[in-house]
């Protein structure tokens, strides 16, 4: 078999600190058939001298320099950008395991490459100084209707074929929560996903980082109900789930298209609420966390 090109894509906005770290991590990977496709989203800061610095010595890497998009935004250029059998999502400030993409192309090498796939793994928290924090979630579970509701995939860990790559430019969607969870929404309901119960990447977590995992559950729940209730997040994730309706709809199964009909649901009804919040089949695998979002099903917020 012909070994698959992987093109690493990462956005980078002022991320001067961390990204040698990165950058070496990314280059010195087992698998050797890489490309790394850098998006810079307009830094301030020396991100780009550095990335250029790397780019005298690496023949394997390229450069795009843009105005600031976003993140979300940045990695969907970064997409269309780039050419390759597989993509897998970097961030500036992690480190990577040496064998990451190997086992991601070991994975990907034996599904369906006519349809959207994916493959992740773990990833454990480290603080600004790469000091242990502590273990990610082990023994991810995922399912059609679960992610709706939430990523278990986290983009770091991700690696997906060029049919997802290309389904995600031909169908940009008008918006999405993150870059990431469209993709992982998208594998699920119309691909195959891959997940490998072993740790790939050493997350760094930082105080900009966007939201609080690995830094405790009461500190995640007090950002889920600020980020989430308060800002408009599960106004976010409505619409998610209404744009990704309104594209793939009809490839759907049809019990997706029931989960999707009822969830999606825009226009706020009782009986419907009650509905969503009896759903017989477990949402989020926290019960707390599966309690929350019935409760908020009654209330009509989601």
């Amino acid at each position: 078999m012909k070994e698959k090109k992987v093109a690493v894509i990462m956005s980078t906005y002022n991320g001067e600190k961390f990204i040698r770290e990165q950058l070496d991590s990314i280059l010195n990977q087992s698998y050797k058939n890489i490309e790394l496709i850098v998006r810079d989203d307009g830094s301030k800061d020396k991100t780009v001298e550095i990335v250029k610095e790397y780019q005298a010595k690496h023949k394997n890497i390229k450069l795009f320099e843009g105005q600031n998009l976003g993140f979300v935004k940045s990695f969907f250029e970064l997409l269309k950008l780039a050419e390759a059998d597989y993509y897998a999502y970097a961030d500036q400030d992690d480190i990577w395991i040496e064998n990451k993409i190997e086992l991601a192309v070991n994975s990907l090498n034996k599904l369906d490459d006519q349809k959207p796939n994916m493959a992740f793994g773990n990833s454990d928290y480290y603080d600004e100084n790469m000091e242990f924090m502590g273990y990610g979630e082990k023994n991810k579970e995922y399912s059609f209707l679960s992610s709706l509701f939430a990523c278990v995939g986290q983009g770091m860990t991700m690696t997906v074929n060029k049919k997802t790559r290309d389904m995600i430019i031909e169908n940009m969607p008008k918006s999405c929560f993150f870059h990431d969870w469209w993709t992982y929404i998208l594998c699920v309901g119309l691909g195959n996903v891959a997940y490998d119960n072993v740790t790939t990447v050493k997350y760094r977590r930082r105080k900009e980082n966007a939201t609080s995992e690995g830094q405790g559950y009461l500190r995640l729940l007090i950002w889920r109900v600020k980020n989430l209730l308060f800002k408009d997040g599960m106004k976010d994730i409505k619409q998610q789930m209404v744009n990704f309706r309104d594209i793939y709809y009809n490839d759907l199964q049809d019990d997706q298209k029931a989960i999707l009909d009822l969830f999606s649901n825009e226009k706020y009804n009782f009986f419907t609420a009650l509905k969503k919040a009896f759903y017989p089949k477990k949402i989020r695998r926290s019960l707390m966390d599966d309690i929350m979002l019935r409760i908020i099903f009654i209330l009509g917020v989601l």
